[in-house]
């Protein structure tokens, strides 16, 4: 009992389970926007997408063991540590990619599945090397965050050129770049200390903080892009104008004249319950419109 305890901790860890059962929320969005009626697919393409997703950070664990070592928030993780072996790391990843491009292909096709391939490659192959390049990395990473939504909304029969598809990606888009600006802003020192390139190498705190709330006002702003996309649900546009208006009212200190005393912890907070909001007010829209 004990070994499958300690062994359960570890899995979750190196899946980055909080994270990854969000992306497969944001999969579950897609997949109800664009369903035509619901049915039991959502949970197939959610549990090929969290696999995805845990396979794909557990990839991210053993690309990045040396550096995690370093720092302070991730030297207690299971590969710096020795709680797993780098081989037990591998097959745990291998494994959880192969069965959820393996349910994504059965299920869905050769689209979803190739979608899936797409966000491992974008996300370990592309944007994992560049953010030890360039603190700007986060822009074109930021694309990670659109598949998810995109293979759920494939999933459930939609087009992939739909106009709602695409305000729906820009949406979960704009949100990884605030959303790691401030992940980035919380632990610059520890980042540094690693040799990861950072913001405040390039840009003073003011600069960075004004850029944060430009973004932070864009994802606001483009939530509403989603059910005007498809109208029907004015009171959807209602309350999204709403929580944006708050979004962007409680983030004002970032473009306040004391930016230097703002915590960014509090704008981390917000930006993604709000986000949560957003996915709970489209998806209960649509599921109330069957």
């Amino acid at each position: 009992m004990m070994n499958f305890r300690k062994y359960q901790d570890i899995y979750v860890e190196l899946s980055k389970f909080r994270i990854t059962f969000f992306v497969a929320i944001s999969g579950a969005v897609g997949y109800i926007l664009a369903a035509e009626p619901m049915d039991i697919g959502i949970i197939l393409s959610s549990l090929g997408i969290f696999l995805l997703s845990s396979g794909s950070s557990a990839i991210n664990h053993i690309q990045e063991w040396k550096t995690d070592a370093i720092m302070q928030r991730t030297k207690s993780r299971p590969l710096p540590t020795s709680k797993i072996t780098m081989k037990h790391a591998v097959s745990f990843a291998l494994f959880n990619i192969l069965v959820g491009l393996l349910i994504l292909q059965i299920a869905f096709g050769t689209l979803a599945m190739f979608l899936g391939v797409m966000a491992i490659v974008w996300y370990n192959v592309i944007y994992t090397p560049m953010k030890k390049v360039s603190p700007l990395a986060v822009v074109p990473g930021a694309v990670i965050g659109a598949i998810p939504p995109t293979i759920g909304w494939v999933a459930a029969g939609g087009s992939i050129f739909a106009p709602q598809l695409l305000a729906l990606a820009l949406f979960f888009f704009i949100w990884q770049i605030p959303h790691f600006w401030f992940l980035l802003l919380i632990y610059d020192e520890d980042y540094q200390s690693a040799g990861f390139p950072t913001l405040t190498k390039f840009f003073s705190k003011q600069q960075i903080t004004r850029m944060s709330y430009v973004w932070v006002a864009a994802l606001a702003a483009s939530c509403i892009l989603i059910p005007a996309m498809k109208p029907g649900n004015e009171w959807s546009t209602l309350l999204l104008m709403i929580a944006g208006g708050i979004l962007v009212y409680r983030t004002k200190g970032l473009a306040g004249r004391y930016y230097e005393n703002y915590n960014f912890k509090f704008a981390f907070r917000d930006i993604n319950i709000y986000v949560l909001v957003v996915v709970l007010v489209l998806s209960v829209s649509k599921l109330m419109a069957f």
